[in-house]
């Protein structure tokens, strides 16, 4: 097996993920002065300004499985970085909130696609041994891209009244290069044997990275589940009720955690809490530390321990820390106790929910289904990840951060009797052994 070759295409993909880390959180640095700039309402710049590309995601999510079937998993990754690149330059040249909200809903669309092509692509050439590991690279890749964004954040923060720009702008850089890198990885052997049935352009792919035994084997196990799939199937057949309910779950609980309006709020959450401006600048700056530390060891886990043993400890983590964030909100804790239960909050994500999400539901359908499927499950998370945020700033003034805190914690309560309920491990076994499993007629 050539694992250079499998992990160069699998770093190459996840690069996407980089790039949806960047965008998302970026945001955060300019949060106050955009509000400021336009005048707007908090309802207003919690739904427009601040959540445009959330709402791009969603589009993203529930229209991307489209391009990754008929276009491929190879060119929607192309389209993926032109829309990065095109949403860094128009933000930064936007002079008004309408026009703004636009470019950044076009990077939201590239962020929604990203969840589903990149650990899709990932999964389909990652052998089952190490495929939670590669495919929990687009994971690293997003929290790379977080800290890179809350670094890029501090150091701009303070070159004058245009900070907002460069700090927007400055992605079209990696955008760039990322569209450059993905021209030269092949397309998934899956998707061409599926929806090409080019069984020759299949295995000579396949023979760049496996032995001619091990190719025949598994153009084998992908030729006998297609042989066995009906006409017209959809994700919504009752056979598919077990891996579609596990889908919605693990990112409905991903987005109630608070984590996304977390993220998107930083610092204004940590001048709530009482620091200085600069100084909550530095602190996100420390929770994209936490969280690439965190995901590493989350990585390094995954495919020794499993998807649920992380589920387990980032579910008792997160009640932890969110019931520690609700007292200190609740007492009215100054200083620096906030910014440290926040950091075991992301800790408790990127080990968890962080490392295992993109995996779990990249693994859940057959392949015929994988893009559709994870669609559905990303258009969740992404559904919820717009809702949640939009609201932040007016809940926050309405019931308050304490009541918004125990909201999250109670839901995580959930989450735990979930995982030890109804989640199967994943860990192991094949795509095809995995939707023969979960995929039954009832």
């Amino acid at each position: 097996m050539n694992n250079k070759k499998i992990l160069y295409w699998s770093i190459v993909v996840a690069f996407a993920g980089f790039l949806f880390g960047f965008d998302t959180v970026v945001i955060s640095g300019a949060d106050k002065q955009l509000q400021q700039l336009w005048g707007s309402s908090d309802l207003f710049h919690g739904l427009v300004v601040m959540s445009s590309a959330l709402w791009g995601t969603v589009i993203g999510a529930i229209f991307g499985a489209f391009p990754t079937n008929i276009l491929g998993r190879k060119k929607t990754l192309i389209i993926i970085g032109l829309l990065f690149f095109v949403s860094s330059v128009g933000t930064a040249f936007a002079n008004d909130p309408v026009f703004f909200s636009i470019f950044r809903f076009l990077g939201g669309i590239g962020i929604g696609a990203s969840t589903i092509a990149a650990p899709t692509y990932v999964s389909e050439i990652a052998p089952a041994k190490d495929r939670g590991k590669l495919v929990a690279l687009y994971q690293f890749n997003i929290v790379f891209g977080i800290l890179i964004a809350f670094t890029s954040n501090y150091y701009l923060q303070d070159i004058g009244e245009n900070a907002w720009r460069w700090m927007l702008g400055i992605q079209a850089f990696p955008s760039f290069l990322y569209i450059i890198l993905v021209f030269g990885i092949p397309e998934s052997p899956r998707w061409i044997l599926e929806y090409k049935k080019d069984r020759e352009k299949a295995v000579a792919i396949l023979k760049q990275i496996n032995s001619d035994a091990a190719v025949e084997a598994e153009i084998a196990a992908i030729e006998k589940e297609t042989f066995h799939e009906e006409k017209n199937e959809s994700i919504f057949m009752a056979k598919y009720r077990k891996p579609l309910m596990l889908a919605f779950f693990i990112a409905f609980f991903n987005q109630l955690s608070g984590i996304n309006a977390f993220l998107y709020y930083a610092p204004r959450i940590f001048e709530l809490a009482g620091l200085e401006k600069s100084a909550s600048f530095l602190s996100s700056i420390g929770i994209g530390v936490i969280n690439l530390i965190f995901t590493m060891i989350g990585i390094s886990l995954i495919d020794k321990y499993g998807r649920k043993t992380l589920m387990y400890l980032g579910s008792v983590g997160y009640i932890i820390s969110l019931g520690l964030v609700t007292t200190a909100f609740y007492f009215e804790w100054k200083g620096m106790a906030v910014p440290l239960f926040f950091f075991l909050f992301i800790a408790s994500h990127a080990i968890g929910q962080g490392a295992v999400i993109w995996v779990f539901i990249s693994e859940l359908f057959p392949n015929k289904l994988r893009a559709a499927g994870t669609s559905f499950g990303t258009s969740v998370h992404w559904i919820l990840a717009a809702l949640i945020p939009s609201f932040i700033p007016f809940l926050f003034k309405e019931i308050g951060t304490t009541t918004v805190f125990a909201i999250f914690c109670i839901m995580m309560v959930f989450q735990l009797l979930w995982v030890f309920t109804k989640m199967p491990e994943t860990k192991g076994r094949t795509l095809e052994e995995l939707s023969e499993s979960l995929s039954k007629n009832e």
